[in-house]
């Protein structure tokens, strides 16, 4: 059971108001972040706005929230996160503040957000640094080397890694007889990937120990994961494909969550910030990609939605000499936004669609799935999860000769 969000007065007000959207897309649906988890906030939509096909994932098996059922929905409520995503106009939208207002029954609303991989900066990352610390071999990616995950014990053995992406591409070889659980949040759209980005981030957070082909990239080998498509073959997906899979991973036990995706929103976005909050209560660590929208030196960037959410860790990217990455977004000054810990973003090789199979490719998307797959590894060494996770990997992380702006505590690390 999840305690009731008790947040100050100046965070309520903060929450309530509208978010700086910068460059972010909206779809006109509005999402609604409710006091608690335990009620059902059906008759409140309902008497209030009118609305008469409310879903829930309380209604389906597994908490999945399958797209198919409530494509027709008025309102679709992620239980486990006590957010709802609603289609009603500003009027509608009135009244049920102010009707919820008198009950303390909202905590937040907001507009729904459309958004989109990380992958691909401008003007790239790639070129190898003159005298880089790290260099791929053989036998392992550079990545795998710098966290330490070459040469520890750990293999996240009975830890859930959710990655919440385009998807996995279920062809790969190298992903044969693992325990995997797939499903698509993206209306129309199967689980199999058609982009590539999901099975790139999903291979570099729990690909095997021993591919196919070439060397080992996946830092969780012997992890369970639950690949979640939230983001379309087009590599774009909204706020509701994205908190139905945070849903489904909660209510599934997953460890961490993997989420190498975003909005150009420059303040935190209420639902993320509630939705981060109560997985981490429920056990359940969100990882998120700080961005890559700064161009070093002249411009910093900052940190995009979801990840500047004050409860979801965000990811900064690091080159093989483990300076910051010339796109690798730096924190924002204020509660939220800021860079939480590193990992290794450039020239990173890991699974692609077939028949192509490998790839290398830049990004924070790409320093993200480091730190799950680092994540797990703590997990199933220390068995903690949420909090105590967090300040676990946070802990561990090899400083860096950057500012805390940039890579937070540091590169994500493992222990032998």
């Amino acid at each position: 059971m999840i305690e009731p969000d008790r947040p100050s007065d100046e965070q309520r007000q903060q929450e309530r108001s509208q978010p700086q959207l910068g460059t972010a897309q909206t779809t006109g649906r509005y999402l609604v972040v409710f006091a608690d988890t335990d009620g059902d906030p059906r008759p409140l939509l309902q008497s209030v706005t009118g609305l008469t096909h409310v879903a829930s994932s309380r209604d389906f098996d597994d908490q999945r929230v399958d797209t198919s059922e409530t494509a027709e929905a008025d309102a679709t409520i992620f239980a486990e996160l006590g957010i709802a995503v609603v289609t009603v106009d500003p009027e509608q939208l009135g009244a049920l503040q102010t009707a919820a207002e008198a009950r303390g029954a909202i905590v937040a609303t907001a507009p729904e957000l459309i958004h989109h991989v990380l992958t691909s900066p401008v003007g790239g990352g790639t070129r190898e640094p003159a005298e880089p610390r790290w260099r791929d071999n053989d036998r392992l990616t550079w990545g795998l080397q710098a966290v330490n995950a070459a040469t520890s014990s750990y293999s996240g053995r009975g830890v859930k890694v959710a990655v919440l992406d385009t998807g996995l591409d279920a062809t790969h070889p190298d992903f044969a007889g693992r325990t995997i659980t797939a499903q698509s949040f993206v209306p129309g759209e199967t689980a199999q990937d058609g982009h590539g980005h999901g099975t790139h981030c999903i291979g570099t957070a729990c690909g095997p120990e021993s591919p196919t082909d070439g060397r080992r990239y996946g830092v969780a080998y012997e992890a369970e994961i639950f690949a979640g498509k939230v983001l379309s073959d087009q590599g774009s997906g909204t706020d509701s494909s994205i908190l139905a899979g945070i849903n489904w991973a909660v209510s599934h036990g997953c460890a961490v969550i993997s989420m190498s995706l975003g909005a150009e929103a420059t303040a935190p976005h209420p639902p993320y910030s509630y939705a981060g909050r109560r997985a981490l209560v429920q056990g359940t660590l969100i990882i998120a990609a700080a961005g890559n929208n700064a161009s070093r030196p002249g411009d910093p960037g900052f940190v995009g939605a979801p990840a500047n959410s004050p409860d979801i860790m965000a990811v900064a990217a690091v080159d093989s000499q483990l300076s910051i990455a010339p796109f690798s977004a730096r924190s924002l000054p204020g509660r939220g936004g800021q860079v939480d810990v590193a990992g290794p973003g450039v020239a990173v090789y890991s699974s692609w669609l077939m028949p192509a199979k490998y790839q290398t490719i830049d990004g924070t998307s790409m320093a993200t799935p480091h730190a799950a797959g680092v994540a797990a590894l703590w997990a199933q060494a220390t068995g903690r999860t949420g909090l105590e996770l967090w300040a676990t990997l946070a802990k561990e992380s090899q400083r860096l000769a950057e500012l805390s702006a940039d890579v937070g505590s540091g590169m994500v690390h493992v222990i032998d």
